[in-house]
């Protein structure tokens, strides 16, 4: 990518999106472009058409999606489907459409196969049965994939497709209701904490930023408690999804964001098919090739917080895939190994939340 050339970075406002931009900027990247919701809908077919006609980007990350975590995934299957399909084929389409030089879009490790061998490899997609809760996402995101594959086979495009691991770091989403593991415990054993400690006035803080439903720092003590016992937050513990068995992997979103600017400055669809006969699976995992289970993940969140509360498994719950690996080593032979571990980054991202 040319230092001059003009960036647009869909979602720039989110985990992945922010990460983007911030390491484009440290890199000498000055002509970046983002637009919030209210500014474009990407999910609106003529409005995406008509702003890359008028703006006419270089350079194309595709990091705006609808995500959640498993309960949100759960729940709203059709929303997760519908609108991750109508924002990567109207962004896509356009980007060939308007001659994009290279687009990058980012899928997530839930595209592989609930049983797929660990670590997971990139030619398992489309090997077996997809984890039920996630189901729809998943289906969305391998359309992206093979999206960005079908137009560079039949127009000569240069789009590529990266799946990162589980993320987290600054501008995460801390919803209790949506959000993903990590962010959650975060917050769940924040605010035990300081229920522990009878701080209702960083409690009033926190919902005044993050309200929980419909309850803010103006409501009651009592509400509040109310709000925080729904979602297994008490002052004695905290209460998890499932059994706290399943294995996960992590990555710091700024580590993640340096991958898909490498990716994007030195790789090419060209440089991914190589020898291919039949030219599939041509995306690239990005990860660290290491886990821990939930149990695990809690206690180093338990003592990085400094929350000394019970934590209860509610084995009512599901657990989700019990195992999700990436093989990372394609990445690694093009050149580019995280460098963020997961116990500096859990600190790095609640020193972030509480500041």
């Amino acid at each position: 990518m040319e230092k001059h050339a003009k960036i647009y970075v869909a979602g720039h406002t989110g985990l992945v999106g922010s990460a983007i931009w911030k390491n484009l900027q440290q890199k000498g990247y000055a002509n970046l472009l983002g637009k919030t919701l209210e500014e474009l809908d990407l999910r609106n077919q003529h409005d995406v058409d008509k702003f890359f006609a008028s703006e006419t980007p270089d350079y194309v990350f595709l990091c705006a999606a609808k995500v959640g975590g498993i309960v949100a995934n759960n729940t709203y299957r059709a929303d997760f489907i519908y609108e991750n399909l109508q924002i990567q084929n109207n962004v896509i389409h356009s980007a060939w459409k308007h001659g994009v030089k290279k687009l990058l879009f980012l899928g997530s490790t839930c595209i592989y196969p609930k049983d797929a061998p660990q670590p997971m490899q990139e030619d398992a997609l489309l090997t077996g049965v997809l984890e039920y809760t996630n189901e729809p996402y998943a289906v969305a995101k391998i359309a992206g994939i093979k999206l960005c594959e079908s137009y560079n086979l039949q127009y000569g495009t240069n789009f590529l497709a990266v799946m990162p691991t589980n993320l987290y770091g600054p501008n995460d989403n801390f919803n209790l209701e949506t959000s993903h593991v990590l962010p959650a415990l975060i917050r769940k054993m924040h605010l035990a904490k300081l229920l522990k400690e009878g701080d209702f006035k960083g409690i009033r803080e926190d919902l005044k930023v993050r309200p929980i439903e419909q309850t803010d720092g103006t409501a009651s003590e009592k509400n509040i408690q109310d709000i925080l016992a729904k979602y297994g937050i008490t002052s004695e513990s905290v209460e998890i999804w499932g059994t706290g068995k399943p294995l996960r992997e992590f990555l710091w979103s700024e580590d993640m964001a340096d991958a898909c600017v490498f990716v994007m400055e030195n790789v090419q669809f060209s440089d991914l098919t190589k020898g291919s006969v039949d030219i599939r699976n041509c995306h690239i995992n990005i990860g660290t090739g290491k886990e821990v289970s939930i149990a695990e993940l809690a206690s180093i969140i338990q003592s990085v917080v400094g929350y000394n509360g019970r934590i209860i498994y509610n084995s009512q719950r599901p657990d989700g895939t019990m195992r999700k690996l990436t093989d990372p080593s394609k990445l690694h032979a093009l050149g580019w190994r995280h460098s963020i571990e997961l116990p500096e980054g859990i600190r790095k991202m609640y020193d972030w939340y509480v500041n």
